[in-house]
């Protein structure tokens, strides 16, 4: 690059740098709306079921019934309501106070006492097939702590021969947050990476700054150069404030290195601001630009990206789409280095992944922009 074409871009730096200082615009696009929706999802999008009202029919109470049915109420899962009859259990769950019944029949006692099996009868609502898997599992696993614990204090051996001693690997607590959040962060910067060049450009084609800059000596090159450098540093404070987030308000472990999160994150950061600026070259309106961005960018990483929906379970169609996300191949990335560390099988074929897409979305952007007004 001549001293010429450096003192130009020089300039043109300084001048998104004094625009983004003046215009707090693209600030809020790359701090604050990382933030918003992070917590908005990270608070409110959970695959766990807890406090679920779940009604207790007990046809004759006794000492046994009150003992399995005070589980109930010292468990984080369940919020007990109690029925006197099933139909009036029945009613509730029709009307949506309750998800699930759980039935001790009139023999219950009886049948414990004589040393047999005592069933009990549940009925769950499956109108959410994931809540009606786990509540089932709930409930099995109470009844099976409640039976084992009685057999215990009655100097017996369990009534279950097998006994299971389950690990659980790089999510102990099995909490679906820590699952879900670093998923997040590569939707919702997917969404801030395009609307960082999109939005900030298509605004400068309202106002007629862009259209001053092509009467200058400036070349194309430099003025993509110009928009793409400050809207990255941008995008990795914002990338640098949802990891923080994340660790130190959601509590996500981060097993992985920082370094590797740092690399691979810039080169996710570059395929989005690609894909921002390939918006742009299209989409001189901002309104036209943001929905362009949430079509093609937000709304396929939130279902696309094996972020909440399994891609193996997907159509072999749909398999095939996934591959030209983006957050597809961070949302890997991040759930291995925040929960299993650095797992070099993982990363180095989706950091080559994002690395072709981003040479791809760049490419395209300058292959589509034109130093004119057409």
């Amino acid at each position: 690059m001549s001293g010429a074409a450096s003192r130009r871009l020089i300039g043109l730096l300084r001048k998104e740098t004094l625009q983004i200082w003046r215009d707090p615009s693209a600030l809020a696009i790359a701090f604050l709306l990382p933030a918003v929706l992070l917590l908005i999802f990270g608070y409110g999008v959970s695959l766990d079921a807890r406090n679920v009202p779940v009604a207790l029919v007990v046809q004759r109470p006794g000492a046994l019934s009150a003992s399995f049915t005070g589980a109930f109420a010292h468990s984080p899962f369940f919020r007990p309501r109690r029925f006197l009859t099933i139909q009036a259990a029945e009613r509730a769950m029709a009307a949506r106070r309750v998800q699930a019944i759980v039935w001790l029949t009139s023999d219950f006692a009886r049948r414990a006492q004589a040393g047999g099996d005592a069933p009990i009868g549940v009925i769950v609502n499956g109108v959410d097939a994931n809540d009606a898997r786990l509540i089932e599992g709930y409930v099995q696993q109470l009844w099976a702590n409640w039976l084992t614990q009685r057999a215990t204090a009655q100097g017996r051996a369990p009534p279950i021969a097998l006994s299971v001693q389950p690990q659980v690997r790089f999510n102990p607590a099995v909490d679906s947050r820590d699952y879900l959040v670093p998923g997040l962060i590569a939707v919702i910067m997917t969404l801030t990476g395009a609307l960082l060049t999109a939005l900030v450009i298509a605004r400068e084609w309202e106002r007629g700054t862009l259209e001053a800059l092509m009467v200058t000596r400036v070349t194309i090159n430099e003025v993509l150069l110009a928009k793409l450098i400050p809207y990255f540093l941008l995008g990795m404070g914002g990338m640098g404030a949802s990891v923080a987030i994340a660790v130190f308000l959601f509590g996500v472990p981060l097993e992985g290195s920082v370094w590797v999160l740092t690399a691979t994150s810039a080169l996710f950061m570059l395929a989005a601001l690609g894909m921002g600026l390939l918006i742009s070259g299209f989409a001189r309106n901002q309104f036209v630009a943001g929905q362009i961005a949430i079509i093609t960018t937000f709304l396929p990483a939130f279902i696309l990206s094996g972020f909440v929906f399994d891609i193996n379970a997907m159509p072999a169609v749909v398999r095939l789409l996934t591959h030209v996300v983006a957050a597809r191949y961070f949302v890997a990335i991040l759930q291995s280095v925040f929960l299993a560390g650095d797992v070099w099988s993982v990363i180095l074929p989706n950091a080559l992944a994002l690395a072709v897409m981003a040479a791809i979305f760049l490419g395209l952007a300058r292959a589509t922009a034109r130093k004119r007004l057409d």
